[in-house]
């Protein structure tokens, strides 16, 4: 229903144009929550992938490990740098150009002859392919305050199907070709593929036709002035940036633990893990619902605790392969519904600064991201599994401690 509401608000003639203009085209959610689980993939296929390509280039897990923290600083930079400009940039032009770098990219990153190009190549597609953070204000906008968050849990879950089941893919494409560089290919196939469909879905612009342009230099310098401005927009950030810190932790050490005796699986089964985890990905959806009724105070909170228990669930039975997966859909579940609540709440800031305000959400969200596979690599290359969890569980605690400090009014 959200899908088609979205739709036909958008197509139903002069009146619905409003903020984007009478020459946007009608924005299909389902086009671009396809699209944003099509190019978030890029960021997370590469981690099952880690050891295989480790004893392939010849370099150490820890080393390899930078691959992942590459991505992820990589994504940061490509929301603060690139993001601000959906505010007043044309989407279609913006979108295609974006496209078809990450698709260049990827083909260079699976023709890398060593660990340095892979690395270069992997900052350069992280940081273009960050147009799952310009997709999201797109439709948030356009739904308005009484569907935010279902159109945002929509693309939310999108977002965490692709980062998940990305896994699944490049694990079994990995295992079939005994190749680590082959799902790259197969990335840089559906990242240019989305250049026949999404240009054609998008508006022209986010902004009204008629609004002022703000020069790239000033939208930048005014981004540290959001976040001064809106204490929402403060809490959002430091508790996205924790709970993804100990969603990139506990992902990119899991590979290398299952990789380690006693279990001793292959990338395969690693990948195997995102697809058992589609339930609660698909759970985390209602978390946009669950927005627009109580706030996202009280959601963000439940899902912390999500997170917290999916950890110590994998710390308790480190070796059995069921309570891992548990632990696994737990951390997916409270991560995702967390994002949404969040995101929500400060795309709810007002649509002329939208894909700003996301800008600093997902610029803190991803920054902690990227600390937390830098301290999931040394972690776990220092002391092992159950102390890498432990980190995972700080930084949970810490965004329970920001949350806790946040109190929303319940919508009416």
């Amino acid at each position: 229903m959200t899908l088609l509401f979205l739709r036909s608000r958008t197509s139903a003639g002069p009146a619905a144009h409003g903020p984007v203009g009478p020459a946007a085209a009608p924005v299909n959610v389902l086009v671009l929550t396809v699209a944003g689980a099509v190019t978030v993939a890029n960021i997370y296929f590469p981690q099952p992938l880690l050891a295989a390509l480790a004893r392939s280039l010849g370099v150490s897990d820890r080393t390899a490990g930078l691959v992942a923290t590459a991505a992820q600083l990589g994504y940061a930079l490509g929301i603060l740098l690139l993001v601000p400009l959906a505010d007043t940039a044309r989407l279609r032009r913006l979108t295609g150009t974006l496209l078809a770098l990450t698709s260049v990219a990827l083909l260079v990153a699976a023709a890398a002859p060593n660990v340095l190009t892979l690395l270069i190549a992997t900052l350069a597609l992280s940081t273009t392919t960050v147009l799952p953070q310009i997709l999201t204000p797109v439709a948030a906008a356009l739904a308005g305050p009484g569907l935010r968050g279902r159109v945002v849990g929509v693309i939310g879950l999108g977002l965490t199907l692709g980062s998940t089941l990305s896994r699944t893919v490049s694990g079994a494409v990995s295992d079939a070709t005994g190749s680590w560089r082959a799902p790259y290919l197969v990335a840089a196939a559906a990242t240019a593929g989305l250049l026949c469909v999404l240009p054609r879905a998008l508006p022209e612009r986010l902004g009204a036709p008629g609004g002022r342009r703000v020069p790239y230099g000033r939208m930048l310098a005014g981004l540290p002035g959001l976040l001064g401005a809106h204490r929402a927009l403060r809490v959002s950030a430091l508790v996205g940036a924790c709970v993804f810190a100990a969603y990139s932790v506990f992902w990119a050490a899991l590979v290398f633990h299952l990789a380690a005796p006693p279990l001793g699986y292959g990338p395969g089964a690693a990948g195997l893990f995102g697809l058992l985890t589609v339930p609660a990905a698909l759970a985390s959806a209602y978390a946009g619902p669950l927005t627009d009724r109580f706030g996202a105070g009280p959601v963000g909170r439940w899902a912390l605790a999500c997170v917290g228990l999916g950890l110590v669930l994998a710390a308790l039975v480190p070796a059995s392969p069921p309570a891992l997966v548990v632990g696994a859909g737990l951390v997916v579940l409270g991560t995702s519904a967390c994002q949404i609540a969040n995101q929500a709440r400060v795309l709810g800031l007002g649509r002329d600064v939208a894909a700003r305000v996301n800008t600093v959400f997902m610029l803190a969200t991803f920054g902690g991201g990227a600390f937390g596979s830098f301290t999931a690599a040394w972690l776990y290359g220092a002391y092992g599994w159950p102390e890498t969890l432990l980190g995972a569980a700080g930084f949970t605690a810490l965004g329970a401690l920001a949350a806790s400090r946040r109190r929303d009014p319940v919508p009416a």
